[in-house]
């Protein structure tokens, strides 16, 4: 089992963790989730031993193995993908190295003799032999099947490599095992793959992800990282939200219920103590008001943006026909005779096993790049709003975000461009950032703002939720699904692209399939 005792942790003068003191039990997959920057990455480097807080423990039942899921993807270039599945297990790892070792050796002893007969036993105990065969069908659950076990991990592709870190991670059937965002960069099988895994996993798992189709489909539990605590819910994160969402609305109702009664109180005590004949009952409303406890709420981390897209006016039926788009990119056929018809309300979810397909395409059809050859006509009402996957370009550092923005806002009144800032969470001085300082999450809500403000009839979605925290993600989903217009999108969020869409096209340099489908059934179809 695994548990933290009076956790406490600050860096710069902020506090991330006061006080955690929580458990583990195994058999349970715990979410852990909470607003950027709360601190789940620095939790786990906490729970893995990697960082040290500057008060409490951390207590793991002796014996027990801990699993973690690498980030550095060059770490294990010099070692095959087999091998570096099986530096999972380190303690069965390192046997199979010495046995290996001494059996090599030209003057082999009779205390070498005894040593590999210590190292047989304890490599039958950890089933060693059948190792390799495991780390294999692990692989192979990923999608990389057996040509790739013996090539050098310096010679595979960075998606792939996470691959092979992850069934690192897994390998072996460690007694705790924590995944910080397993499903980045993982293909829908790989994907489904993994939930497969941990459904059936027996022992503790703590998973951080910004998924919440994936957090919905593993979790028994969620670990709630807000107030500078963590807070153990039982369920999976569609009944933490409703129940969370719950118990915030009553605290608030009670909140007021508490003000409106000392008001109440006050009133009565401020008419009537200088009346002889109700003295006694003001002295009586001041001993209810000296009982009433009144507490501010504490801080949420969590903020929500207010994404909202309003129609100028309605499109016509005529929105947008692709007619051959080609595309080659460093010798490489992106797209190939790329030929469709986006219709009036629909809801496009693109697919495609390289997202470069995608985005090169949307990155065609905003105007910003030229096909090798086809043409695309975009209906002549439309207006057409665009979120690029790569969105730097746009935020040169030269201006603030009031500036910024004003540009695009046909009320140039700095109160309303602040206003609507607000609504995006940069309340204050945070309007005033200069837009070369912004993380990845703020480009992200300043880039929807933009479309936000033109209006559209058309919006083109290029991975809207990357950088964005559960609760904006939420916030983008949910406007994206209230808009009117036409739609086409492409994410990796399982949730969005099936609340969204009404029509899916798969890419693979050509059109793949184009049918009026949601994501789930298409889905059903091909796996």
């Amino acid at each position: 089992m695994l548990s933290t005792h009076n956790i406490s942790l600050s860096f710069g003068g902020k506090k991330l963790f006061d006080d955690v003191s929580i458990k583990f039990i195994p058999g349970n997959c715990y979410g852990l989730i909470g607003a950027n920057g709360a601190g789940k990455s620095t939790f786990v480097k906490i729970l893995s031993g990697d960082l040290e807080p500057n008060t409490g423990s951390v207590d793991i039942t002796p014996g027990e193995r801990l699993s973690v899921l690498k980030q550095d993807h060059f770490k294990f270039d010099e070692f095959t993908v087999l091998q570096t599945v099986l530096m999972g297990n380190e303690r069965l790892y390192n046997i199979m190295q010495e046995k290996e070792g001494l059996y090599a050796k030209e003057d082999f002893t009779e205390e070498d003799g005894l040593k590999s007969a210590d190292l047989e036993a304890e490599f039958g105990e950890m089933n060693g032999w059948e190792a390799e065969s495991d780390a294999a069908i692990m692989l192979s659950g990923l999608g990389l099947g057996e040509s790739t076990h013996n090539k050098l991990m310096s010679d595979m592709k960075g998606s792939d490599k996470v691959k092979v870190l992850l069934g690192q991670s897994l390998f072996g059937k460690p007694d705790i095992l924590l995944l910080d965002e397993p499903t980045n960069h993982l293909d829908i099988k790989a994907i489904k793959w993994l939930e497969h895994f941990l459904l059936h996993f027996e022992n503790t798992v703590i998973v951080v992800s910004h998924d919440r189709h994936f957090l919905n489909k593993v979790c028994t539990h969620i670990a709630d990282l807000d107030f500078k605590k963590i807070t153990i819910y039982a369920g999976n994160y569609e009944f933490w939200k409703t129940s969370s969402e719950l118990a915030q609305r009553l605290r608030m109702d009670q909140k007021k219920k508490t003000e409106d009664k000392a008001k109440e109180l006050k009133a009565f005590i401020q008419r009537f103590s200088a009346n002889a004949s109700k003295s006694s009952q003001a002295t009586s409303r001041q001993k209810q008001l000296d009982k009433l406890e009144l507490h501010d709420l504490p801080a949420s981390t969590r903020k929500y943006p207010f994404i909202h897209f309003e129609e100028e006016r309605e499109a016509g039926k005529d929105i947008l026909r692709v007619d051959g788009i080609s595309k080659t990119i460093d010798g490489i056929k992106i797209l190939d005779n790329v030929i469709f018809t986006v219709n009036k309300f629909d809801k496009v979810v693109f697919l495609s096993e390289n997202d470069l397909s995608i985005s090169t395409l949307f990155s065609i059809l905003a105007g910003e790049m030229e096909p090798d050859a086809g043409t695309y006509t975009w209906g002549i009402t439309t207006n057409m709003a665009y979120f690029p996957h790569n969105n730097d370009k746009y935020f040169d550092g030269k201006e603030n975000l009031v500036e910024w923005l004003r540009g695009f806002s046909k009320d140039p009144n700095e109160t309303y461009v602040r206003g609507f800032l607000g609504k995006m969470l940069f309340s204050g001085d945070d309007a005033l950032k200069m837009t070369d300082v912004l993380s990845g999450g703020e480009k992200v809500r300043c880039m929807l703002s933009r479309m936000m403000l033109a209006e559209p009839n058309v919006i083109m979605l290029d991975g809207p939720t990357n950088h964005l925290d559960l609760e904006s993600i939420s916030a983008v989903n949910e406007g994206v699904e209230r808009y009117k217009g036409t739609v086409l999108l492409t994410t990796h969020d399982h949730q969005f692209m099936q609340t969204v869409g009404n029509r899916i096209i798969d890419i693979d340099s050509k059109i793949v399939e184009d049918k009026e489908i949601s994501y789930e059934a298409y889905l059903e179809e091909k796996l």
